[in-house]
């Protein structure tokens, strides 16, 4: 009967093995060598806002010529209501042929009206330093550049736009440092319509859209350095003309969406925010004493270093290792004390 029994399968199965060599490999402590570069990180890249609409010039008349064709359609029209003409014993219908009376004469009259309204309706004064976006039915028609009196379709709609060469100071904008700190600062920009389609158009409105730029670009840029430059580090928010570049050209690619041309963004002021400024005052205080002391420090080194060379030389003392260090000592002391007596607060 025990022979009949069948063998479990379970007792079939191989035993596995567990392999110690890969995990001491792994925990064998590795020979020193030069640690693994890695890529630095790249800034990211953010995409400007695209504007498919751009500027073009809107089919635009002298003034000059739609005043002399609205002289003459006037002139004409007169002429035809005139209901005798002088001095020739003839009236106007004897000039006009066979529109000289009925219906014919009362056409005529309606098309220099209809001519007349044209031209007045579609005068247009442009004054320097200023253009007229043309619209029709809300699409945009073209941009009229040319100053003085011009003459356009009448139907078309016309906005002001000032292209002149403009400055904006902004209001004390709360920020930080590389750091972490509070700041106040203030940046003036210079700038200028350069698109009018895209300024008109794009965007409701394009100044406030500059303002709202000018803060958001001024807390990214001031977030990335400190305000004080540190040991190893050259980059700080004391270097005005390299934050006003950096500045400057993150503006300009974010208003260029909407027409607008930076020319300079200038941080007139970078401060710290009043609960942070007298614990940095303190420290900057700090700063300068710690300087202060450890060039008292390599000045002192240096004057017992050229004493103790000239007895050497000199020959007036004999002096063991002893001795000499007891005179450099002594020295050194003397020195630093001589040198940081004057600059101690009075208590």
């Amino acid at each position: 009967m025990s022979a009949n029994r069948q063998r479990p399968a379970w007792k079939d199965r191989p035993v596995p093995v567990l392999d110690l060599s890969a995990r001491r490999a792994a925990a064998r402590p590795r020979p020193a060598g030069p640690p693994a570069t890695t890529p630095p990180a790249r800034r990211l890249v953010r995409p400007a806002p695209l504007a498919a609409i751009r500027e073009r010039t809107a089919p635009a008349v002298p003034g000059w010529i739609a005043l002399v064709v609205g002289s003459g359609c006037a002139a004409s029209g007169a002429a035809l209501l005139w209901p005798r003409a002088t001095g020739a014993g003839r009236g106007p219908e004897a000039f006009l042929g066979p529109l000289g009376a009925g219906p014919g004469r009362l056409a005529l009259v309606c098309v220099l009206a209809a001519i007349c309204a044209s031209v007045v309706g579609g005068l247009l004064r442009v004054r320097a330093g200023e253009a007229r976006t043309l619209s029709l039915f809300g699409r945009y028609r073209g941009t009229v550049r040319r100053t003085g009196l011009v003459w356009v379709r009448p139907l078309l709609r016309r906005r002001r736009i000032d292209v002149r060469l403009r400055h904006w100071r902004s209001e004390p904008m709360a920020a930080t440092d590389a750091r972490g700190v509070a700041l106040h600062a203030v940046v003036l920009v210079v700038w200028q319509v350069k698109d009018t389609a895209r300024a008109r158009f794009a965007v409701r409105d394009h100044a406030a859209y500059l303002r709202a730029q000018v803060e958001s670009t001024a807390v990214r840029v001031l977030s990335r350095r400190p305000v004080d430059a540190g040991p190893g580090r050259s980059a700080c928010l004391r270097d005005t003309e390299s934050v006003a570049a950096e500045l400057r050209a993150e503006l300009a690619a974010d208003c260029a969406a909407v027409g607008i041309e930076v020319y300079s963004a200038q941080p007139t002021r970078i401060e710290y925010a009043p609960e942070f400024g007298g614990a940095m005052r303190r420290r900057v205080l700090a700063d300068l004493a710690s300087e202060q002391r450890e060039r008292l420090l390599a000045t002192a080194v240096d004057s017992v270093r050229t004493t103790v060379e000239l007895l050497d030389r000199s020959g007036v003392v004999d002096l063991d290792d002893t001795e000499r260090k007891t005179l450099v000592a002594d020295l050194t002391v003397a020195l630093c004390a001589a040198s940081c007596a004057p600059s101690l607060p009075d208590h």
